[in-house]
């Protein structure tokens, strides 16, 4: 009986052993499981890291001063801002493919730098908004500087969004402000702060730069974007963004009805034309009602889809 119970008693204690070193080792193993479940997870996480300010940068051929701690911090900020925005920045670069050529076209033959596509991009992103000033179109004019040169801003018609009217319109002020203040950085600043506002800043200070300004937080900051558009959406793939050509948005290949009399009835007018109201608005967005009063002696000109009769 004593042998027995004795080998009874070394059969349990084996037993226990064999069941504790099985879980330490199943404790182990779990351990290098979290281990390495930890570390394929640390190396899934994104790292994000701040894109570099480049060593030189220039607006219309005139240099920006990176020298200058501020000047080089203000535009870090707002390359840090901008080249994360990814959504805005595809959206932005998808437009650019429909509007950039007229809008370049148009900047060219009237001798203003090609850099003002990224003012126009910085006021709208090319979209056809209104701020809650009252603020309208890719160039965001004012209804009274707009009317001032020359457009019509009705609650039929808004000019403001006519692409070649409101470029032009954009392309007077500026050809004037540089005439005021001597280079196009000071131009294309007064596009936000005003040439009154900007020209009693700069004679306040003592200064002749907009670079050596001391300003409110929009327009210190205004420039800056610009740059930082030119920038990333100048480089997309710099700063990684891949959109490829056809996925962007194409120009739309469209004719022109010239309109010498009243058209009391708009989407009448646009199923006569074989399309219908809700395209003749989209290839028209300066249309603002549903008739159009054309005065005596005077024209406008409708863009429709090409083939549409």
């Amino acid at each position: 009986m004593a042998q027995q119970f004795w080998k009874y008693i070394w059969v349990t204690l084996i037993f226990v052993l064999a069941l504790q070193l099985c879980s330490q080792k199943q404790m182990m193993t779990s351990g290098d499981m979290s281990d390495a479940s930890d570390e394929n997870a640390n190396a899934l996480k994104p790292v994000f890291s701040p894109p570099a300010v480049p060593e030189v940068l220039s607006f219309a051929g005139e240099p920006v001063p990176l020298h200058v701690p501020d000047v080089a911090e203000r535009l870090d900020r707002e390359l840090l801002v901008n080249s994360y925005l990814h959504a805005t920045t595809l959206l932005g670069l998808k437009r650019m493919q429909r509007y950039v050529p007229e809008i370049k076209a148009l900047l060219k033959e009237n001798d203003i730098p090609e850099d003002f596509i990224y003012l126009a991009l910085a006021e709208s992103l090319f979209g056809n908004v209104t701020s809650p000033a009252g603020a309208a179109g890719f160039w965001q004019l004012m209804p009274d500087t707009a009317r001032g040169y020359g457009l019509i801003v009705n609650g039929e018609v808004d000019e403001r969004f006519h692409v070649k009217k409101a470029t032009l319109a954009a392309v007077k002020y500026l050809k004037s402000a540089k005439g005021r203040f001597g280079s196009w950085t000071n131009a294309a600043a007064s596009y936000n702060r005003g040439m009154a506002g900007l020209g009693r800043a700069l004679e306040r200070q003592g200064v002749s730069s907009y670079y050596d300004l001391y300003l409110n937080d929009e327009t210190s900051r205004y420039m800056f974007r610009i740059l930082a558009l030119k920038e990333v959406l100048g480089n997309p793939q710099k700063y990684n963004f891949d959109l490829p050509t056809e996925r962007g948005y194409q120009p739309l290949p469209t004719r022109s009805v010239k309109v010498t009399s009243t058209v009391s009835d708009l989407p009448a007018f646009a199923l006569k034309q074989g399309t219908n109201y809700k395209t003749l608005r989209l290839y028209n967005p300066w249309i603002k009602d549903y008739k159009l009063t054309v005065a005596q002696g005077k024209e406008f000109e409708l863009k429709l889809p090409q083939g549409s009769m």
